[in-house]
């Protein structure tokens, strides 16, 4: 489908008037996408969600994007959806394409709200997406009971209602507060037309620094790839989303896609990292913190 030949007006209209389909008319489209890479079933799959990425995409545009792009990034979130899904799991695509539609969205949202990156870890896009409402709904609550946050109280909220770091807080609520310069701008006549950038450190690691921590991760590599193997397919997958994504999945969700109970999602992560734990001291004699 190509996204960039229509405007919103005209894909919001043409994806209202795609066929709804059944979940047997859809499990067959997904199998012959996957098996024989019919790209006549792709099609059909993707113009049958298409209403739901762009019904995804209208909940962003609080956040000022062109609807148009929050459309695009949509649908390039249910193309990777559609590439991705795995009929075998017994679950319907819309559940799974909600992920992948949603998490295209809001990394286009974080790349495009401001010429300084804002954040990509998973706290950073929590505050971003949330704090705004959060505040106002503490502040409506202090207020029904007649009291009257300050910055610091409120601040500390936001952080435990949303579950990071205060110092995020604080980070975030400058950034979304603030505006873009301009690094050339100069900072006053009287400094003789010095730049901002002049007084910018370089942080940047020394060359012996890079060297010794590209082999730390080479062989951290080695070794993860090492453990995987010691796990089935789907103790691969658990941990893959539990703990190798940037944003990872819930024991709850997980336990949706595979059609296992959230506690039964929780034993296996704990035998795969079991496997995994066992694997890692034969090949380094000491278990790893991010297993931990």
């Amino acid at each position: 489908m190509a996204l960039d030949s229509f405007n919103d007006q005209s894909l919001s209209r043409r994806a209202m008037k795609a066929e709804l389909l059944d979940a047997e008319t859809e499990l067959r489209l997904a199998y012959a996408w996957r098996d024989q890479r019919d790209e006549e079933a792709l099609h059909r799959l993707i113009q049958a969600y298409m209403r739901l990425a762009i019904s995804m995409a209208s909940k962003f545009k609080r956040y000022g994007a062109p609807m148009n792009d929050l459309i695009q990034e949509a649908g390039l979130g249910l193309m990777k959806a559609a590439d991705k899904f795995d009929p075998d799991r017994g679950v319907r695509f819309s559940t799974y394409a909600v992920w992948w539609i949603k998490a295209s969205i809001q990394d286009y949202v974080m790349r495009n709200w401001s010429m300084v990156r804002t954040g990509s870890t998973s706290s950073q896009k929590s505050l971003f997406f949330n704090l705004r409402r959060v505040q106002a709904r503490l502040e409506r609550e202090a207020a029904a009971q007649g009291e009257e946050l300050d910055r610091h109280q409120l601040r500390h909220k936001i952080a435990t209602e949303i579950g990071v770091p205060l110092r995020d807080v604080e980070m975030m609520e400058g950034r979304l507060s603030g505006s873009d310069y301009s690094l050339n701008a100069t900072q006053s006549v009287e400094d003789e037309g010095r730049e901002w950038i002049d007084t910018i450190e370089d942080e940047g690691a020394q060359a012996s620094e890079i060297v010794e921590s590209n082999l730390d991760n080479r062989q951290l590599r080695n070794w993860l790839v090492q453990a995987l193997g010691a796990l089935n397919e789907r103790e691969r997958f658990i941990v893959r989303e539990r703990k190798l994504r940037e944003e990872a999945r819930t024991l709850e969700s997980l336990g949706q896609e595979l059609g296992l109970s959230k506690e039964r999602v929780r034993q296996l992560e704990a035998a795969a990292f079991a496997k995994m734990r066992k694997a890692l001291e034969a090949q380094s004699g000491e278990v790893h913190h991010f297993l931990a």
